[in-house]
């Protein structure tokens, strides 16, 4: 959670008064009874080398992000600290500052105001920062003070917070430093806003431009760019002064920006909007500003305007009662959303040029606009331009902001008509700003702003040794002090054994109680520590808890809501908890501005103690034991958060998974160590147990060999399951097209690397061209499964993960293609012979080749481009000089599949005699046969001129480079050719199987390139996207994962997770070439950490 979130106010939220403190006090004196009571010495925590209190301050580098820049404390407040006279004075008698190159304020500076620059804080008792260090960073016995982000259990911050108590250090929090009225005394103020406003004012410059119109906008960089506030501010007056004199284009008005929320962050972007001509208008006006009817004659020029419109708006502009005898009440929707209806999509958004969305949102209420509506807007003829999302919240009030942007790259294009996500300005939809670290665009005024304050509680925290010599504010503010957590926040350890991220489950997650409630609590649970009080009630009372849902408001301001499924064995226990948790909440209802917490009670279940067998979550069945399983049981076993439409049986937020194979063991291996797995024994031929297995799960995910899928989908077509798999679609799994819709199916095919990431890919890059209006006149692909350049040391630079035999049919295949508009065919046996040079300009080091991949024209009808695209090309990757080795391979014949008559001879052959027979010569003489003390060459050269003289190879440099072939796999050798060989191919491939598999630390990698060429018909410059995709195999724990594993299963189990999520629409037999597929799977496939590079070239 970041600072800048700190200051988000929920929009209308009135302030409280001074006789709200009163639980306040309550917590602060429990504080007081419990720390006597533990009678803590002055000295607690000094242990060895503790320097508590030492006035010796250390300022942490920041780290977190690349953009961060700020800093605690400025030179300016560190040299009033240390000169003011010491110790005696100040409590500061040193300060130590880590050295950075991107601080706003350089390491000289911090050397001029009377600090020391070192990396070694060792000598600190005090060390503080802005945002949360890395663990390495935490040295034993010390205080710190940064924005932990840890005391509301956020889970992703525990591991902090698990350092910090193993270190026995002292944790105070910046976001907890409030007065008595529960105000932040310490924060980023308005940064955010107006940092977030003069971003969005920048890409608005940039949008209407790509929309054909010229603005003022266009001349204001982003805050970043300019020196100072001051600086920007005036740059955005400049604009302003402009907008007046010249006004703005008749097509874009009236230009309207909404302001969600009206606490700092709202304030500040309002700030900088106030600096351009404007009017603000009630919400209620809107209608009547869009249609022109209030503007003055002045302002209906048809050909400019000279001002902007702004609305703030409320939570009562956002929803509307269900019930319409009621009228809104505030009180009574923060309590209970469920009783309205969200309108924002209809009242406002339909007049708003631009949203800039600053208000907190938890899940409980109704989204400012989801997909659908903006969908339905922009269809109306919505004017809709721009969001700017200062709240950065994925996902939430705004739902197509999924996805949060970075400074360098502030915005993404969202187009609702395809449902497509742009990186740049041009084409339809509206543009999205989402950038998490605002404040740090003005540095230097921040970190004034936030030092002047916290220099004030240094000197405290410097100086003092005992937590209860601080002052109330700081003494609140202590999470742990010397590796203890301090009784406000004894809450965390039992949030954190409770707590899951899902939405309530329904009952069995406290088996050993026998009676249940579901209670909602919401108010200002944590910032007040009413939290502690709650859980106490119930735990002295005898019952137990499980906190199945929490949603925490992101400043002192924001109410929190959590929901608790209370169990007891008794049903008066359960009453008397109940009653209890009522009386908190009911204890200031006489004043509406001390109200502290709400209650609301679900019903009582009652559990049955043998009702223990329940589903532990949604499960998949994976069927098949190979290298490629475990990466696929491995992400959906860990995956988390999945949203099951229609389905809230689950009591946890973890995918079950069931390997089954055909032998036990096999698939044990395979879940070996993986939590949430189960290994099953399953022959899949056996219809009835493959049924039984099937009819547990809800998506099954095959990756046996393809010939086995067709028997499994109509299992799954009959069971009304779903079913992913990686291999291509055959005539068999077609003809399963009609039933599998009849049954509401989706049988997912071709969901690997290739077919799989390449098709979606392709289609991603073919689908953005479209949208730009663009024609698509050359596509061409090249993957390929290789050795990593580390292995590639063999004469063939290849290496098998698979049947060497399997590979060298593939090599045979005919291939046929488009290039320049002729269609182009290569027989099977020339296939080798067609292989052409490659250089990718991003792979400089990579010395490659591409041969034709099978048939290339179908994917021109796949991809909806046969028409347009005069190059269609579909190709397989190898290391250069690996075809012209094979080639030759195949012209002597060790790639024919035929039994050959001297391999059924009683009498084995060894490998040098199939090699002469096969080279047609009576015999090779022995090798290094010694002559005169001299090895005999008559070996090697008799090879070597025998291929010259069979006319396989021209050049005796070739010649040689096969006699090195030959020689690796030990096809000269002296050595009986076993009996299970009875072909060319047979002996070769059992050769390369021995000489050519991985060894135990080698990696393979996996590379995929595509280049789509596009033109344009109005004249804009031609552009060829490219999309590479490079994989290593890794090494973990002593256990080995292939590239080519990874790149396959991964994406089917990634196939499993949407069908689990309900994110695929389409029923059949399908192709992963939808963007309701291909986009969320390559973003997930990104998070997984599988990285995708793409640019484009004009």
């Amino acid at each position: 959670m970041l600072p800048v979130r700190s200051n988000f106010s929920r929009v209308g939220m009135e302030k409280k008064s001074a006789s709200s403190i009163f639980w306040e006090g309550v917590a602060l004196i429990l504080t007081f009874d419990c720390l006597i009571g533990q009678d803590i010495p002055p000295d607690h925590g000094m242990r060895n080398v503790s320097q508590l209190g030492n006035g010796v301050v250390g300022i942490l580098a920041e780290t977190v992000n690349m953009w961060e820049r700020r800093a605690p404390l400025t030179p300016s407040h560190c040299a009033r600290l240390v000169l003011r006279g010491g110790r005696s004075t100040s409590g500061v008698n040193r300060i130590i500052v880590q050295p950075s190159t991107k601080r706003i304020h350089h390491d000289a500076q911090y050397e001029d105001a009377g600090c020391e620059i070192s990396d070694d804080l060792s000598e600190c008792g005090l060390i503080i920062g802005i945002k949360q260090p890395t663990l390495e960073m935490i040295l034993p016995d010390r205080a710190y003070a940064f924005f932990s982000h840890t005391h509301k259990a956020q889970k992703e911050n525990m591991p902090l917070l698990d350092k910090i108590l193993q270190e026995r250090v002292s944790l105070f929090d910046y976001e907890l430093i409030v007065d008595d009225d529960g105000k932040r005394l310490i924060a980023f103020g308005k940064f955010a806003g107006r940092a977030g406003l003069i971003d969005f004012l920048h890409g608005l410059g940039r949008r209407y431009l790509s929309l054909g119109y010229s603005t003022p906008f266009l001349s204001l960089g982003q805050s970043h760019m300019y020196p100072s506030l001051a600086a920007a501010k005036a740059a955005v007056i400049a604009v302003g002064e402009e907008i007046a004199t010249f006004g703005l284009p008749s097509g874009i008005l009236p230009i309207i920006f909404v302001f969600t929320g009206s606490g700092n962050v709202s304030q500040g972007a309002q700030e900088i909007f106030k600096l351009l001509p404007h009017s603000f208008v009630d919400a209620e006006k809107l209608p009547e500003i869009s249609a022109g009817k209030s503007l003055s004659p002045h302002y209906q020029s048809t050909r400019r305007a000279f001002q902007l419109y702004g609305c703030v708006i409320t939570s009562r502009h956002m929803v509307s009662p269900k019930d319409p005898s009621k009228c809104f009440d505030k009180d009574d929707y923060y309590a209970h959303p469920e009783h309205y209806n969200p309108v924002f999509h209809e009242r406002i958004a339909p007049y708003a040029s631009a949203i800039v969305n600053c208000m907190y949102w938890e899940r409980r209420f109704p989204r400012l606009l989801s997909t659908e509506q903006l969908q339905q807007l922009m269809k109306n003829g919505c004017p809709l331009v721009g969001i700017c999302d200062i709240t950065c919240d994925i996902g939430g009030s705004i739902e197509f902001v999924n996805k949060s942007t970075s400074i360098e790259r502030p915005f993404f294009r969202y187009d609702p008509s395809t449902n497509l996500y742009h990186d740049d300005m041009e084409g339809n939809g509206v543009i999205c700003l989402a950038v998490d670290i605002l404040p740090t665009e003005f540095s230097r005024e921040a970190s004034q702003h936030f030092g002047d304050i916290l220099s004030r509680f240094v000197t405290s925290l410097a100086s003092t040794k005992g937590l209860l010599e601080l002052p109330s504010h700081l003494r609140r503010a202590c999470i742990a002090y010397s590796g203890k957590l301090t009784p406000l926040y004894e809450y965390i350890p039992r949030m954190r054994k409770t707590m899951i991220e899902m939405s309530p489950a329904t009952a069995n997650s406290l088996p050993d109680k026998k009676y249940t409630h579901l209670v909602s609590l919401s108010g200002h649970l944590f910032d007040k520590f009413l939290i502690n009080e709650a859980l106490d009630i119930i735990e002295t009372a005898g019952g137990s808890f499980h906190l199945v849902k929490c949603d925490v408001g992101q400043s002192i301001d924001d109410m929190s809501y959590s929901e608790l499924e209370v169990g007891a064995d008794e049903t008066a226990t359960l009453d008397k908890i109940i009653d209890s948790l009522t009386s908190i909440a009911n204890a200031h209802r006489g004043d509406p501005n001390a109200t502290e917490i709400s209650l609301k009670i679900g019903r009582v279940s009652e559990r049955r103690i043998d009702d223990s067998m329940d589903k532990v979550g949604p499960k998949v069945l994976i069927l098949g034991a190979g290298r490629v399983c475990r990466p696929a049981a491995e992400f959906l076993s860990s995956y988390r958060n999945i949203d099951i439409n229609g389905c809230n049986d689950y009591n946890t937020d973890q995918v079950h998974v069931i390997v089954a194979s055909l032998y036990q063991k096999d698939a044990e291996e395979t879940i070996d160590g993986i939590k949430n797995a189960t290994a099953a024994q399953l022959d899949v031929s056996d219809i009835g147990s493959l049924s039984n297995l099937v009819s547990q799960v809800e998506v099954v995910v095959s990756l046996l060999p393809a010939s086995f899928h067709a028997a499994i989908a109509r299992v799954c077509i009959e069971l009304k399951k779903h079913l992913v798999t990686a291999s291509y679609v055959d005539d068999s799994m077609s003809k399963l097209e009609q039933a599998a819709q009849g049954a509401g199916v989706t049988i997912l095919c071709e969901m690997g690397l290739d077919p799989g990431i390449d098709h979606m890919l392709s289609m991603k890059m073919i689908d953005e061209a479209h949208a730009q209006k663009g024609e698509i006149k050359a596509f061409t692909s090249f993957c390929g499964g290789l050795p990593s350049p580390a292995a590639a040391n063999n004469p063939l630079a290849y290496k098998f993960s698979w049947s060497p035999a399997g590979a060298i049919r593939a090599g045979r295949n005919p291939a046929v293609y488009k290039f320049l508009g002729e269609i182009i065919h290569v027989d099977g046996s020339k296939l080798y012979e067609s292989a052409k040079r490659i250089r990718l300009p991003e792979l400089p080091a990579f010395a490659l080749e591409h041969l034709p991949n099978r048939n290339s024209l179908m994917y021109g009808d796949l991809y909806g481009i046969s028409k347009e695209a005069s190059t269609v090309y579909r190709s397989t990757l190898r290391y250069e000089g690996f075809s012209e080795i094979m080639a030759i391979l195949a012209k002597i014949g060790f790639f024919d599949a035929t039994n050959h008559p001297l391999l059924e001879e009683t009498n084995r052959p060894t490998y040098r005699t199939f090699l002469s027979e096969l080279l047609n010569v009576n015999d090779i003489s022995p090798p290094n046969t010694k002559v005169n003390g001299e090895e005999s060459r008559g070996h090697d050269d008799e090879v070597i001129s025998r291929l010259m003289m069979l006319g396989h190879c021209k050049e005796k440099e070739l010649a040689v480079k096969i006699l090195k072939t030959i020689k690796f796999l030990g096809l000269h050798e002296e050595t009986e050719i076993p009996k299970e060989c009875t072909s060319a191919l047979s002996v070769i491939s059992q050769r390369m199987e021995q000489r050519m598999s991985y060894g135990h630390d080698e990696q393979d990698m996996v590379l995929l390139h595509h280049e789509v060429e596009v033109e344009y018909p109005d004249g804009r410059p031609a552009e060829k996207h490219q999309a590479t995709l490079l994989e290593f195999g890794k090494s973990e724990n002593g256990r080995s994962t292939t590239a080519m594993a990874l790149t396959v299963g991964v994406p089917a189990a990634i196939g499993a997770l949407l069908l689990l999520q309900n994110k695929v629409q389409r029923k059949g037999v399908i192709r992963p070439l939808e963007p309701e597929i291909y986009i969320p799977a390559l973003e997930i496939l990104e998070a997984s950490g599988i990285k995708l590079i793409e640019r484009v070239e004009t």
